[in-house]
């Protein structure tokens, strides 16, 4: 987390960023605008002596961003690629404790993104690739209420939703998949009726937040899981009692999602360089269902 000597939530100096035009009126408009928005905040920061935050933006300049919010715990989406002629476009959803701060650490959004985006262009060099880092939401943290209920993710999943819609808008034939991690997985299965993408992975995930099944998601997409022999929320209760908890393991049989080797994947460590949940993660999102190892 970025951590600010300016003021604390309730004296947040940060702007709020200017409306953008619809990405179908242009791609390289919408990151222009986005960039004008990261340099806003960067001056903002040098002006407050905030140095967590200037450090982070400095490293977003000339970067290719849909969307930028500096307030709070922020908010990014990058993409990483040419979106508008890709044939594969893959979207990492972050878990908790995600934040602008943490973006570009290998096991966050941006990071883990760059990693996936190597791993697929190893995989098929022929590929034209776009992975998109979707910070499109307030991501809880595990210290807190919100991280025991599926509120913020409802919220999260409106604007996943409208992500996929913006990118159908300028690139209507692409294979889209949602690559979903922890509580990114619970943000993902309420976004998924509906939603335009031919495959999905819950990796690292707490439950499914009600649908018991593949079928109840309603959605025909792919729908894979995993999870790593190591990963800790093995240990979670997959219950849903009063309002808490996320109900069912996508792992699970009765689920019947394909469940994919994440190897002994920790919990923060799926989209590891080297890894076999990386590996086949990225073979998910390239569409090559027959070289995925199953677990």
């Amino acid at each position: 987390m970025v951590l600010t000597t300016a003021a604390g939530p309730s004296a947040d100096p940060y702007p709020a960023p200017a409306p953008v035009a619809p990405l179908v009126l242009g791609v390289q408009a919408r990151y222009d605008a986005v960039r004008a928005d990261i340099a806003k905040a960067l001056e903002t920061a040098k002006r407050v002596r905030d140095s967590g935050m200037r450090h982070t933006l400095e490293a977003f300049a000339g970067r290719q961003f849909l969307s930028f919010d500096a307030r709070g715990t922020g908010r990014a989406v990058e993409v990483l690629g040419d979106l508008e002629h890709a044939d594969r476009v893959a979207v990492v959803v972050p878990g908790a404790d995600s934040d602008l701060g943490n973006f570009d650490s290998r096991k966050w959004a941006g990071g883990a993104a760059r990693s996936l985006a190597a791993q697929m262009r190893s995989v098929d060099p022929g590929a034209h690739v776009a992975v998109i880092a979707w910070l499109g939401y307030d991501s809880p943290s595990t210290l807190g209420f919100d991280i025991l209920s599926d509120g913020t993710a409802k919220d999260g999943a409106r604007g996943l939703r409208r992500l996929v819609a913006d990118v159908r808008s300028v690139n209507p034939t692409a294979r889209m998949t949602l690559l979903c991690h922890s509580y990114g997985s619970v943000v993902c299965t309420n976004a998924l009726k509906g939603t335009d993408v031919q495959a999905v992975a819950l990796f690292g995930s707490p439950g499914t937040d009600g649908p018991e099944t593949v079928r109840a998601l309603g959605t025909s997409a792919h729908v894979w899981a995993g999870r790593g022999t190591d990963d800790w929320v093995q240990l979670v209760p997959h219950a849903r009692l009063f309002g808490i908890g996320f109900g069912t393991d996508p792992v699970s049989d009765g689920f019947g999602a394909d469940v994919f080797d994440a190897g002994s994947a920790q919990h923060s460590d799926y989209l590891k360089p080297g890894t076999r949940s990386l590996l086949n993660l990225s073979r998910i999102a390239l569409g090559r269902d027959s070289e995925v190892s199953r677990a």
